[in-house]
């Protein structure tokens, strides 16, 4: 049996996703042992969630061959690794991820791969002192760390783009003009979005710059582009939104006279729904402002599925719901009608 073709696909716990790695070195499933299916001679990294993925693509061009893990709509806070996944970072030649304990049940994995092979954590790259204060004890044995969600703030994401460009110099120096090369162009990208999104939200009416989620991911959001964001529950997608959070948020639309709320694309829409249901039942009439992607991005071969078009989406449908002005095709006239709500 060759091990780098094993393609069970059970779910797996942490501590059967470290013994599969360690039965690994045994059956000879050595660090940059290439998939069975690739035919080429690129890089072989494996990508956890689709922003990270969208990073690695940009930077590494074609040099770099991207696996990822989690697809469009999946959850990652709650992703369980299969064995597929095991042995697809086994014959990784590197491994890039967020961090922060966003992949919360493959961080301990991930760390482990790190002793026999390069594993990146992305947030690395930002200064600590600019992260948002995440919940304890997610990760379990109540630790502490930032709020993962750093993505939905261009300016502060874009500080990751040199960190790729790094690693991959490092594993391949031949191609180092490439990879900076393709980092500075995306760098460029970005701080045009950014400056589109200030700019955009601005145009909300004050009062109306409030944006309630499914759950808490839009913080960074909020912080970088001015709205005062609220979700229904925490920062991971394991907290349960209570009857006394959803009630206060109604009483707070009610206030600021604000009558859009949103869904997100890999979150329950139940709670968000009965948010609308507890704003009619005291006169005051909510709807779904439209659907953002907050922990995994839209459509694979969409515009929606890259990074860029992930966040024009959520930047265009806010601004737009929230009665400010934005074309509806985005900041690149390229965004699905579709998709918006």
């Amino acid at each position: 049996m060759n091990p780098c073709s094993f393609r069970p696909s059970a779910s797996l716990s942490w501590w059967s996703l470290s013994l599969l790695l360690a039965v690994g070195v045994v059956l000879g499933i050595a660090p940059g042992c290439k998939s069975s299916s690739s035919t080429t001679d690129r890089i072989q990294a494996v990508v956890t969630v689709g922003m990270v993925a969208d990073l690695v693509r940009a930077v590494g061009g074609d040099h770099v061959e991207v696996n990822q893990i989690c697809g469009a709509g999946v959850d990652p806070h709650l992703y369980q690794p299969t064995r597929d996944d095991v042995v697809a970072i086994r014959n990784a030649e590197i491994v890039f991820y967020c961090g922060l304990m966003l992949e919360g049940k493959m961080a301990g994995t991930l760390e482990k791969v790190g002793e026999r092979k390069p594993s990146i954590a992305v947030t690395a790259a930002i200064d600590p002192a600019m992260l948002i204060a995440g919940e304890e004890g997610e990760s379990g044995g109540g630790q502490h760390h930032g709020d993962p969600h750093v993505w939905n703030d261009v300016s502060l994401w874009s500080r990751c783009v040199d960190l790729i460009r790094d690693e991959l110099t490092k594993l391949d120096p031949e191609h180092g003009e490439d990879y900076a090369a393709n980092a500075t162009a995306y760098n460029n990208q970005l701080a045009e979005l950014h400056e589109y999104g200030v700019k955009a939200i601005a145009t909300i009416p004050e009062q109306s710059r409030l944006l309630i989620t499914s759950h808490d991911a839009f913080s960074y959001f909020g912080r970088a582009y001015g709205l005062d964001v609220r979700g229904i529950q925490g920062i991971s997608t394991e907290s349960e939104a209570g009857l006394q959070q959803i009630n206060e948020l109604v009483d707070l639309l009610i206030r600021r006279n604000v009558k859009a709320v949103f869904i997100e694309s890999s979150v329950s829409p139940k709670n968000v729904e009965a948010l609308i249901e507890g704003a009619a039942s005291k006169g005051h009439q909510v709807v779904k402002g439209g659907m953002l992607f907050s922990d995994a991005m839209g459509p694979e071969g969409s515009y929606e599925g890259t990074y860029l078009g992930m966040l024009d989406h959520n930047l265009t449908v806010t601004t737009r719901a929230l009665g400010g002005q934005a074309e509806q095709g985005g900041f690149q006239g390229k965004l699905s009608a579709q998709v918006e709500h």
